[in-house]
């Protein structure tokens, strides 16, 4: 009789163990599936790691570029988020792809310049000496994404569009561009300041001068049918990454929180 009062009342203190590490919300766990572009992946899988940890909630994140994802979403493609370029958010929600309202800022981004390593370049502090470095270099490469957009731009008004033009590789992201230069395949690039740190193989010369300096907003939206079941553990999720408590970890990453 002691042993089974004694084995009642263990089985009832690893009950309530157990509940008490289960979500304090109470409610069920929700996947969430998110399409992300790759400059904010370090940050933001740092903090989709604690939102798993403290929700219970599963985030489940496909990675592209912002505009290789933006029509992924125009064709039709299933999501519960989507954080890319805010330009692409606001060009999604006129073409009835993203809902109306639902943007939502995360963090900011300027352009980067890198080289790869081992190819001598002369410091990057004013625009000439971004000019004379693109003029300079044998091969080149910006993304189609948000920067390869302004520094497509940016050659235009150097003057010097047809010069990088003739030695550009583009591919659909800037994270396709740091391996590009940690490969050794070309030799100057621009890109998100987040998609070059930690790439083995590049070195980074610095942000862009802050004459021609340009910032990316990264920014959430929500799909126009949103999926009822996980449209809770979404607004949880975007309210959780946008918080104060978040602002360390989109620093490391390069970017400044929103």
């Amino acid at each position: 009789m002691k042993f089974d009062v004694a084995f009642k009342t263990l089985a009832v203190g690893l009950v309530w163990a157990a509940c008490s590490v289960l979500p304090s919300w109470g409610a069920r766990a929700d996947e969430i599936r998110i399409i992300a572009a790759n400059a904010v992946k370090d940050g933001y899988q740092e903090l989709a790691a604690a939102f798993e940890r403290e929700t219970g909630h599963r985030v489940t994140t496909v990675w592209s570029g912002t505009e290789a994802t933006a029509r992924r979403i125009a064709a039709g493609e299933s999501f519960d988020l989507a954080l890319i370029g805010s330009d692409a958010i606001d060009r999604l929600v006129a073409q009835g792809a993203v809902s109306g309202g639902s943007r939502r800022d995360f963090a900011k981004s300027g352009v980067a310049i890198a080289a790869r390593a081992g190819y001598a370049t002369a410091p990057i502090r004013t625009v000439e000496d971004v000019k004379a470095a693109v003029l300079a270099a044998p091969r080149i490469a910006y993304s189609a994404g948000p920067s390869g957009i302004y520094i497509a731009s940016l050659m235009r008004r150097l003057d010097i569009a047809d010069q990088a033009a003739a030695k550009l590789t583009q591919p659909s992201s800037g994270a396709e561009v740091a391996q590009l230069l940690s490969q050794g395949r070309i030799d100057l690039a621009f890109a998100q300041v987040s998609e070059f740190m930690g790439v083995q193989g590049v070195v980074e010369l610095g942000p862009l001068p802050a004459a021609i300096q340009n910032f990316t907003i990264y920014a959430f939206g929500r799909p126009i049918a949103a999926n009822s079941a996980a449209g809770g553990a979404a607004a949880a999720f975007m309210a959780f990454v946008t918080s104060p408590r978040a602002a360390e970890a989109i620093r490391r990453m390069g970017m400044d929180p929103i």
